[in-house]
C-alpha cells in the first residue's frame, strides 16, 4: 500500500514541473520603449566664453561754484503785507489798554478786600474776651444813659459845657461799666493818633494835665479830710474838757 502511494507521487511530480515551465513559458511580458536622449537646451550657453562687461561711466554734473554771489532782488512790502503789520499794531495796542485795565481792576479790588479784613479785625479786637465777665448789651446802654443825663444837667449852661458834659459823663460811665472795652477802644485810637504826631502830642498832654489834676485832687482830698478829722477831734476834746469842767 505505501509502496502504491510513492509511486502515484513519482509519477504526478513530472507532470507538476512541466505545468510550471509551461505557466513561466506562456507568461506575457511588456516591452518598455526607450525614450530618445535629449541634449539640454543651456549646454550651448555654457560653452560661450563671458562677455566683459564695462561699467558705464557717469558723467558729474557741473557744481555751482560757491563762491559766486547770487543777486537777490528786493521784495517789496504788498499791501495785504502793510495792512497785516498795522492790523497787529492795533492788537498790540489794545492787549496792552486790556492789561493795565485788568491790573487796576486787580489792584482796586485788592485794596477793598484788604480794607475789608482790616476793619473785621479791628472790630473783633475791641470785644471784651469771655473770660473777662463783661457783657456789652446793658453796659453800652448805661453808657447811653449816663451820657443823655449830662446832655440834661447842662441843658441852661453855656456851649462848651453843653457839649463836654454828655462827653466825659459818658466816657467815665464807660471806664467805669465797660473797662476792658473802653481800655481797648483807647488804645485803637491811641495806635491812629501816632500816625499824626501833633495830635499825638496833644493828647498826651492833655492826659498828662488830666493825671495830674486827678493827683492833686486826691492829694488835695486826703489833706481836706485830714484837716477835717483833726478839726473834729479838736472840736470834740474841748467839748469834753468843757463837760468835765462843768462837772
Amino acid at each position: 500500500m505505501v509502496a502504491k502511494v510513492l509511486l502515484q507521487r513519482s509519477a504526478v511530480a513530472p507532470v507538476t514541473a512541466t505545468l510550471i515551465l509551461g505557466g513561466f513559458a506562456l507568461q506575457p511580458r511588456t516591452a518598455h520603449a526607450e525614450a530618445p536622449s535629449r541634449k539640454p537646451i543651456y549646454d550651448d550657453l555654457e560653452d560661450l566664453p563671458p562677455a566683459n562687461i564695462e561699467p558705464a561711466t557717469t558723467s558729474s554734473p557741473r557744481t555751482a561754484n560757491p563762491q559766486a554771489p547770487v543777486e537777490e532782488t528786493p521784495r517789496r512790502p504788498t499791501p495785504t503785507d502793510r495792512l497785516a503789520v498795522e492790523i497787529g499794531k492795533a492788537r498790540m495796542f489794545l492787549y496792552r489798554q486790556a492789561v493795565t485795565a485788568e491790573d487796576a481792576v486787580n489792584r482796586t479790588v485788592d485794596r477793598a478786600f484788604n480794607l475789608e479784613q482790616s476793619f473785621t479785625n479791628t472790630i473783633a479786637s475791641l470785644a471784651p474776651p469771655k473770660e473777662s465777665g463783661e457783657k456789652l448789651m446793658p453796659g453800652a446802654v448805661y453808657v447811653l444813659v449816663a451820657a443823655m443825663a449830662g446832655s440834661i444837667l447842662a441843658r441852661n449852661r453855656n456851649v462848651l459845657l453843653r457839649a463836654t458834659a454828655p462827653l466825659a459823663l459818658g466816657t467815665g460811665a464807660a471806664w467805669v461799666v465797660l473797662p476792658v472795652t473802653t481800655n481797648n477802644v483807647s488804645n485803637l485810637a491811641w495806635k491812629y493818633e501816632q500816625r499824626f504826631p501833633a495830635v499825638a502830642s496833644t493828647h498826651t498832654k492833655v492826659r498828662e494835665s488830666i493825671e495830674q489834676g486827678w493827683h492833686f485832687a486826691k492829694v488835695h482830698k486826703d489833706i481836706g479830710l485830714q484837716y477835717v478829722d483833726n478839726t473834729v477831734s479838736n472840736a470834740r476834746e474841748t467839748v469834753e474838757s468843757w463837760v468835765r469842767k462843768g462837772k
